[in-house]
């Protein structure tokens, strides 16, 4: 697994949205691992509308940077693409819940439903057949 540097998370967080869930589902694919944030529980938060959203990451460095506020209890822990794509994205959908990709520090994240994240994901997992 690879460390990402200051400089490529600064690139990354200027990103807009659809360039920002791009690069979530390339990383993920490449490294087949996904970020939350976890205490007792996974750290959930709100979009505009008030749906509950499931924050995820490509890599350990941008879940840290959530790590403040309500979160700073929390650490980040790893989510295994097998796992995510089986089991929390279906779980996910079942609650009504949204994956948020990749939300930046203020708070700006793509919400698209389970199943065009995993459609995405299992898409560019085509690419390494």
């Amino acid at each position: 697994m690879r460390r990402t540097s200051e400089h490529e998370i600064q690139a990354v967080l200027r990103l807009d949205g659809p360039e920002r869930f791009r690069h979530f589902v390339k990383r993920v694919a490449d490294d087949q691992i996904a970020w939350g944030l976890w205490q007792d529980g996974w750290a959930l938060m709100a979009n505009a509308d008030g749906c509950q959203v499931f924050p995820l990451w490509p890599a350990r460095e941008y879940a840290e940077i959530h790590r403040e506020g309500e979160w700073a209890a929390y650490e980040a822990r790893k989510i295994p693409l097998a796992d995510l794509l089986d089991e929390l994205l279906p779980r996910l959908a079942e609650s009504g819940i949204l994956p948020g990709v990749f939300p930046t520090p203020s708070g700006k994240g793509v919400t698209p439903g389970s199943e065009e994240l995993a459609g995405a994901l299992r898409k560019e997992l085509e690419n390494y057949e």
